[in-house]
């Protein structure tokens, strides 16, 4: 067992660090936060002309054949440079099980289109009065001959104001056991009925609140069988719980030391010379080689034809709360400075330790609760009861 790049996977890194770099200019930068929205139609292009956007998919289907690692180095990359690429990512996702499970014609509706940048679509799972329990959704469609007529509301539908289609899970047999009774459709979002309202997080990020009011689809857009939505919904959160975090970690400590080592005390002396400076960036640095290691544990373990079941979430919430601590720390450290604006020119570098403190925050909510994490990895991997 290695976690190690070979040279082949460094020299795609080097590619992919090269392209981000001539792309993602602090003008762009600022864009994209001012609009709250992590996507751009240009810069998604720009990654499938690279061949970014599905690297490890068949080249017949858009892809490059890559492996597992050299995945793993563009989603390293991407992260650290905290690329807009929410819309993508969940797109691909989606195309991914509809590659698997889903009908020749839903295929050739899709696919083509996902991987070229021309369709996206965003994640319509959980609803506003069911938090963290996504199986608890209330949202309902009812077969109407040849179709369906969906009634409800999703919550952080995130780009669901951009996406041309929802993947969306609704409750076909109420009275069913609530994970026995839900289906998957994909819900164009230009469908008369569907609607998208803003909803603003602590990080700046626009997500949406969607509401679905008569909203009419054939059965075409089913994916998987009536009733069999979690097992469908739990091919796209298998892949959402092995997500790992550390990248932004490693983007914390580049500023966390860029700040030690060029702030200067009234005597002259760099910040890095106080014990106390070292001693938090240590640290930071100690927890983000771990949550790398666990992150590669699991691409490790999926190369090897291995599912990191409870690896995954083991990873999630390490990342993720090792990026809380690490970035409530730095901001404790720096002082009072470190809370003024993100992307302000004169704050301790352009505000970045503030916007981190708040955008770590959401991370550990994200693809599942820290709680949820803790759960699959008590009852998945060490099989304790419920």
């Amino acid at each position: 067992m290695h976690f190690q790049s070979d040279a082949a996977t460094e020299v795609f890194r080097d590619s992919v660090r090269d392209h981000l770099d001539d792309v993602l200019t602090p003008d762009f930068e600022e864009r994209i936060y001012r609009s709250g929205v992590a996507h751009d139609d240009d810069f998604a292009k720009g990654l499938v002309e690279k061949g970014y956007f599905a690297p490890g998919w068949p080249t017949e289907l858009g892809g490059q054949d890559r492996n597992a690692w050299e995945e793993q180095a563009l989603n390293e990359e991407l992260m650290r440079t905290d690329a807009p690429v929410y819309l993508s990512e969940t797109t691909r996702m989606v195309a991914s099980i509809i590659r698997q499970i889903g009908t020749p014609a839903m295929k050739e509706r899709i696919l083509a289109g996902a991987l070229n940048g021309d369709i996206t679509i965003a994640l319509g799972f959980t609803e506003p009065e069911c938090g963290s329990d996504v199986a608890a959704a209330a949202t309902r469609a009812v077969q109407d001959g040849d179709g369906w007529v969906i009634n409800g509301s999703k919550m952080f539908t995130t780009n669901g104001h951009i996406a041309d289609y929802v993947f969306l899970l609704a409750r076909t047999s109420p009275e069913k056991p609530k994970h026995k009774g839900l289906t998957m459709f994909l819900v164009p979002t230009s469908s008369d009925g569907f609607e998208a309202q803003a909803v603003w997080t602590l990080s700046g990020e626009r997500t949406n609140i969607t509401f679905y009011s008569d909203v009419r689809i054939g059965d075409e857009w089913r994916i998987g069988d009536v009733d069999a939505g979690w097992q469908v919904l739990g091919l796209s959160l298998q892949d959402e719980h092995a997500s790992g975090w550390g990248p932004h970690i490693a983007r914390l400590l580049h500023h966390a030391e860029e700040w030690a080592t060029t702030t200067h005390a009234p005597d002259g002396s760099p910040a890095i010379a106080k014990a106390e400076v070292r001693r938090r960036i240590a640290r930071i640095a100690m927890e983000l080689e771990v949550a790398m290691l666990l992150q590669r544990r699991c691409v490790w373990m999926t190369e090897n034809g291995r599912t990191p079941v409870a690896e995954g979430p083991m990873s999630k919430v390490f990342s993720t709360e090792s990026l809380v601590r690490a970035s409530q720390d730095i901001v404790e450290l720096v002082g009072p400075d470190a809370m003024r604006s993100f992307l302000e020119p004169t704050a301790p570098e352009r505000g970045r330790f503030e916007h981190l403190v708040r955008f770590s925050l959401g991370t550990t909510i994200y693809a599942g609760t820290s709680e949820v994490q803790r759960t699959i990895i008590a009852q998945r991997g060490l099989g304790l009861p419920r």
